[in-house]
């Protein structure tokens, strides 16, 4: 197992699934198994080379290295800060259950088979799990609240490291550190009545000195009254999108995907009783 450092905890992990060991309020640090058998024999020329044939009870996915033929040309990105005066040449790297190849240098005299074995995009995916994330801390609408058809609702949540960002975890497999970003882009708001809200934040927390103003930044009217609804209330959903960057500096490789996690929460909303007084 990949060693932790302590800082305070976020949740105890029995240290067999690369779950979190220690984690902090802004960073985790999350172990990741280093089980699997030995890299097998390297092919020659640019044959593709399976590196790390898995073994039984391995949890490393079996990537395989190709000698890019021809090499990139010189000023690309793919040589990874390297030139053509080091003695060396651009491999891709394509691993099960990854988004797309990726490309590593590797130096003459190094096999592609004695590269590292592991799959960093889903040695990613284990830290981003291991965060622990959720859904947006919904604070408006509230359940035990009571809106107006056609006043203005803002809707907002508490942001918190596990349910806003930013956040980060790394994982270490085979001596290769992956550090995995995160931080909510947008939360998108279904609001029950067949409208959605984009929100590209938190949202505003509502003071009375607001008056009936709209929010700056996400809120939305409601145009006619819930009655017609499950227990006369509307029923929605916040969604957070979670854009994931990792990274693992020791191979100048580098990557992204995405996550979103779901809050539901209700609302009464009613009309406005005028009270006759002829």
């Amino acid at each position: 197992m990949g060693a932790a450092t302590h800082i305070p905890a976020a949740h105890a992990d029995d240290g067999r699934s690369g779950g979190v060991c220690d984690g902090a309020a802004l960073t985790i640090t999350v172990c990741a198994a280093d089980g699997g058998s030995a890299p097998g024999t390297a092919g020659g020329g640019a044959a593709a080379t399976p590196a790390g044939a898995s073994g039984a009870g391995s949890s490393k996915p079996s990537c395989t290295y190709t000698r890019l033929d021809p090499q990139p040309p010189p000023d690309n990105m793919f040589w990874k800060g390297h030139d053509r005066t080091e003695k060396g040449a651009v491999y891709g790297v394509n691993c099960p259950n990854s988004q797309g190849a990726r490309t590593v240098w590797l130096p003459d005299g190094q096999a592609p088979d004695t590269a590292p074995v592991i799959d960093p995009e889903a040695v990613a995916r284990r830290a981003a799990a291991s965060m622990k994330l959720a859904g947006p801390a919904v604070a408006s609408p509230r359940a035990v609240g009571k809106y107006v058809v056609g006043m203005p609702m803002w809707m907002w949540a508490d942001p918190s490291p596990t349910t806003f960002g930013p956040i980060s975890a790394s994982a270490t497999a085979d001596g290769v550190t992956v550090t995995a970003t995160e931080k909510v882009s947008t939360v998108r708001w279904t609001m029950g009545d067949g409208t959605t809200v984009t929100c590209h934040g938190p949202g505003t927390p509502y003071t009375p000195d607001q008056g009936k103003s709209m929010s700056p930044d996400c809120g939305h009217r409601y145009q006619r009254a819930a009655s017609d609804k499950p227990d006369g209330r509307y029923h929605g959903t916040a969604t957070a999108t979670w854009p994931i960057t990792w990274t693992v500096p020791a191979l100048g490789d580098a990557g992204n995907f995405t996550e979103t996690r779901e809050t539901v929460w209700t609302a009464w909303v009613g009309g406005v009783q005028v009270l006759n007084t002829n």
